[in-house]
């Protein structure tokens, strides 16, 4: 999603557990922790909304926000991290979030060249593979299970409440976005899904980056739904067939009801499978 019209968004809050919440309003959902100290913060989407989300935060806790991590590089995830620095937040990345923010990235996909961030956004605390914080009650772990929707996701699992946020390695209800130009891939993706299924358990209830609140059996249905559709497009791959074909066999068409209507169409998944696969092919 990019940055345009906030007038009329409203940072919408749902109670996750007693302490947890997801926060949904335009981008990435925002996922909170509420200690009786402090709050852990996960992601914060566009700048223009900061007041907002702050404000909306305000009405669940009045303790300042010690930590807001971001899941990975993605504008709608990051673009609150200035201001956010600029009330005392400490900023927590993977370290390929910090790099792609600090030098500016060409969003092949779309064609979008996306400059660099200013210093005062870039993450002051990053990681490269898993790392933990024992906030307040809390044991949060912060996972890389490898590049999936960049080569920069954090997957972040409240160990004691069983919550996890999955940022944009999960849209619920939607068709995947998985970023090439950033280190994404469909066969990553699938492999960081299957990942975090193991994590997960029956009653884990699970924030994705965008869509409604979830859980173990419908992140299992989304992980199926990706593979039968890597696994079509693979077919014509191998037999040397060309994007045009593959986008005219409607081989999304099983799944196009339940995840069409998103921010990727049936169209685009298609062609951004195609496009992984021909370049793990030419490997």
């Amino acid at each position: 999603m990019q940055a345009q019209g906030f007038d009329d968004v409203e940072i919408v809050p749902t109670k996750v557990t007693d302490n947890i919440y997801m926060l949904e309003g335009a981008g990435g959902n925002i996922g909170l922790m509420v200690g009786e100290e402090n709050v852990f913060m996960i992601d914060g989407q566009f700048a223009d909304l900061t007041d907002k989300i702050l404000a909306a935060i305000k009405e669940i806790s009045d303790k300042p926000i010690l930590y807001l991590i971001n899941t990975h590089w993605h504008g709608d995830h990051t673009g609150g991290n200035e201001n956010m620095h600029k009330h005392g937040t400490s900023i927590i990345a993977h370290e390929n979030v910090r790099e792609r923010m600090k030098t500016g990235v060409t969003m092949e996909f779309f064609q979008r060249q996306v400059p660099p961030s200013p210093d005062a956004a870039l993450p002051d605390i990053t990681f490269s593979n898993n790392m933990a914080l024992h906030f307040e009650e809390e044991p949060i772990l912060i996972y890389y299970f490898g590049a999936g929707h960049t080569n920069g996701d954090a997957v972040i699992y409240f160990a004691q409440s069983n919550v996890l946020h999955t940022g944009d390695l999960y849209f619920a209800g939607k068709y995947p976005f998985f970023d090439i130009s950033s280190g994404g891939s469909i066969i990553g993706l699938i492999n960081v899904l299957e990942k975090i299924l193991f994590l997960a358990d029956n009653k884990t209830k699970i924030i994705p980056g965008h869509g409604a609140l979830s859980n173990k059996e419908e992140l299992n249905a989304y992980y199926e739904m990706i593979k039968e559709i890597k696994q079509s497009v693979a077919v014509l791959v191998d037999a040397g067939k060309d994007l045009k074909t593959a986008k005219s066999l409607n081989l999304t068409q099983k799944y196009d009801a339940q995840y069409g209507d998103g921010f990727i169409k049936p169209e685009q998944i298609v062609e951004l499978i195609f496009q992984s696969l021909m370049n793990d092919k030419g490997k």
